[in-house]
């Protein structure tokens, strides 16, 4: 019953995915804080290792975990994680190159004293959960059912990186200020339309997955917060290659998004 729904394709179909996945995102986040809220620094998340593990990344360890597992039930694992149907052209390496310029000139800014190998082993992990929780509820799940309901490349690039945006909302929810979540939101959607050329251009999800996964945790690390990515402050030569590289990405996906041709649904498939 539930993958009869799930394959009968229509664009709606995407925001729900998405909004289901919060929705049991933050209520597992809740359960964890009331099972174990004592283990959890509330003023501090990262200040230990088991406040980070408890906090971040047990509830999107789980999620990531029950994407997978509706993946797997719906029958899209092979679809998600194999070649693109369509892939990219190589201007498109452009958006992909300067996130990770970002994320090197993140990794150069770090102070690495004020951080234990278990601190740091810990986000790491949590980098990683991110990012396939993330980039399969958009790039993956997301992207099949946009292009399963017939639409072109661009709208499957514009509004599955919008469902990543908003995805970045429900920080409102944790007391963080309207402004710094609106950029936020700027932020993520750029950041996401590099994710859908990284995918289109290399063939694979797991390209995105893995560079969304190690600029999580980069910019937490050089950052010491959560969701700071916007925050490209700092005049040393490190935190300038990041400021540099983080607006020329924003800067490049809002144009590039206007030439993503192609529809992955043609037969046959055309570069774009």
């Amino acid at each position: 019953m539930t993958a009869t729904f799930w394959n009968r394709p229509a664009t709606w179909k995407a925001f729900l995915l998405v909004g289901a996945y919060l929705v049991f995102f933050l209520a597992v986040g809740q359960l964890v804080g009331v099972v174990a809220g004592d283990d959890i620094d509330k003023d501090n998340v990262l200040a230990d290792p088991a406040s980070i593990f408890l906090a971040l990344v047990l509830p999107i360890a789980i999620g990531a975990a029950a994407l997978i597992v509706f993946a797997w039930r719906v029958g899209w694992l092979r679809a998600i994680f194999g070649p693109q149907p369509i892939r990219g052209r190589g201007w498109m390496w452009i958006g992909p190159v300067l996130a990770l310029l970002a994320v090197v000139g993140h990794v150069g800014a770090t102070n690495w004293s004020n951080w234990s190998g278990q601190q740091i082993a810990l986000i790491a992990l949590l980098g990683l959960c991110v990012g396939v929780a993330e980039e399969l509820a958009t790039r993956g799940l997301a992207v099949k059912m946009l292009r399963d309901a017939g639409h072109g490349e661009r709208f499957v690039a514009i509004v599955s990186s919008l469902l990543f945006a908003l995805m970045h909302s429900v920080n409102l929810l944790s007391g963080m200020r309207l402004s710094t979540v609106a950029s936020t939101i700027v932020y993520t959607f750029c950041f996401g339309i590099c994710m859908y050329l990284v995918m289109r251009v290399t063939g694979t999800i797991w390209a995105a997955i893995i560079l969304h996964g190690i600029t999580d945790p980069t910019t937490i690390l050089s950052s010491g917060g959560i969701d700071q990515a916007v925050n490209a402050g700092g005049t040393d030569g490190w935190s300038a290659l990041t400021g540099l590289a983080t607006i020329g990405f924003m800067l490049f996906a809002v144009v590039a998004m206007f030439f993503i041709r192609g529809n992955a649904t043609a037969k046959p498939a055309i570069n774009a």
